[in-house]
C-alpha cells in the first residue's frame, strides 16, 4: 500500500507534480476493484484551516458538483468516498435526495473523518466502511449567534440548556444583573429555531436509517430513532468536535464493515485520500468532487496559491 510518504515521492516523479493524474489513476484502480462507480468527495479543512468555511463546507454548490460527476455514470450502485467537517444540512438533505434518485445502493467510505452534516450524509448510505483510524461525529445542530465578539457558533442544545439555567436562576433578582448580558443577545425567535434545528437532524438521521441502512428490519424505526437520539445528544458527547469510533458506532447499532476486512481495497482507498490531500496541500485546491471516469467539480481559493503548481490540470 502507498503510504503518505510514498504517494508523495511519486508525485515527486515530475516537475510540476502532476496531482490530477496520480489521484485520478488510483480512483481507477479503485473502481476496476469494486466494479462500482466511485465518487470521491473531500475537503480542505484540516490543509487550510484559515480558508472560509463557504469553500470547505457542505453547501448548495455541492448540488451542481454532484451532478457533474454523476453524469454518464451508469448502473444502480455508487462507493461515496467521504472527507469533511460538515456544513449545511439543508444541503445535505438536497444532495442526499439527488444521490438517491441515481442510486440504490451507496457505499460511503470514510478514510479518515466525517463530520457533523458529513455524518448525517453517512446516514443515508446502506452500510458504511471505516477504517481502524476513520471517525464520524456528533451531528447536533449548531447555531451562528452574533456577539459582542463576533459571530459564535453554538450548539443548539447548549442554548436551550442555558436558556432553562437562566430561567431558573432568574427567579433570584440577584442574580439577574448578571444573566441579562447574556440573554440580551438571543433574537426573539432563537430558542424556537434551535428546537427545530434539533427536530429537523433527528428527523433525517431516523428517516434515512429505517430507509436505506435498516431496510427489512423489523427492529427498523426503533433502531433508527434510537441512533437519531444519540447522535444530537450534546450532552452526551459534550463537544461538536468529538471523534466517534467504529467500535461504539457498531455498539449503537450501525451497519459498519472494516476497511482492513479487504487489504485491495484498503490500498486503494488510502492511496487517493493520500493523493487527494497532498493535492490540496500543494495546489489552490479546497474542495474536490471527482469520480472515476476523470470528470471533476474543483472548488479553488486563489488567496492559497501554491507556487509550484497553482492551480491543478483538469
Amino acid at each position: 500500500m502507498p503510504i503518505w510518504s510514498e504517494i508523495l515521492a511519486e508525485l515527486g516523479s515530475s516537475v510540476p507534480p502532476n496531482y490530477d493524474a496520480i489521484r485520478r489513476k488510483y480512483l481507477v484502480e479503485l473502481h476496476k476493484i469494486t466494479k462500482r462507480p466511485v465518487i470521491l468527495y473531500g475537503s480542505a479543512w484540516i490543509q487550510k484551516p484559515n480558508c472560509s468555511p463557504s469553500i470547505l463546507t457542505i453547501n448548495d454548490e455541492d448540488i451542481q458538483a454532484f451532478m457533474e460527476v454523476t453524469y454518464g455514470i451508469g448502473g444502480n450502485e455508487l462507493d461515496l468516498i467521504l472527507h469533511s467537517p460538515g456544513g449545511s444540512p439543508e444541503a445535505t438533505e438536497a444532495i442526499v435526495s439527488y444521490l438517491r434518485s441515481r442510486f440504490s445502493n451507496i457505499r460511503v467510505i470514510v478514510p479518515q473523518i466525517a463530520m457533523s452534516a458529513a455524518t448525517l450524509l453517512a446516514c443515508s448510505a446502506n452500510e458504511i466502511i471505516l477504517g481502524k483510524h476513520s471517525s464520524l461525529g456528533p451531528t447536533d445542530p449548531q447555531m451562528l449567534i452574533p456577539t459582542s465578539n463576533g459571530i459564535q457558533s453554538v450548539a443548539a442544545q447548549a442554548v436551550l440548556d442555558q436558556f432553562d439555567m437562566a430561567r431558573q436562576e432568574c427567579s433570584d433578582p440577584k442574580k439577574l444583573a448578571a444573566w441579562l448580558p447574556m440573554l440580551q443577545q438571543y433574537g426573539p425567535d432563537l430558542l424556537i429555531q434551535c428546537e427545530n434545528a434539533l427536530k429537523m437532524t433527528k428527523e433525517l438521521v431516523k428517516t434515512w436509517l429505517q430507509t436505506y441502512m435498516f431496510s427489512g428490519d423489523e427492529t427498523a424505526e426503533e433502531k433508527a430513532i434510537l441512533i437519531a437520539n444519540w447522535l444530537s445528544n450534546h450532552q452526551q458527547f459534550k463537544s461538536h468536535n468529538r471523534h466517534i469510533s467504529r467500535e461504539e458506532l457498531k455498539t449503537k447499532g450501525f451497519l459498519i464493515n472494516y476497511l482492513e476486512n479487504n487489504q485491495d481495497l484498503q490500498d486503494k482507498v488510502l492511496s487517493v485520500y493520500h493523493s487527494m490531500t497532498h493535492t490540496f496541500g500543494g495546489t489552490a485546491a479546497t474542495k474536490l468532487v471527482e469520480n472515476h471516469l476523470g470528470k471533476a467539480f474543483v472548488k479553488l481559493d486563489n488567496s492559497v496559491k501554491s507556487p509550484t503548481n497553482p492551480i491543478p490540470p483538469l
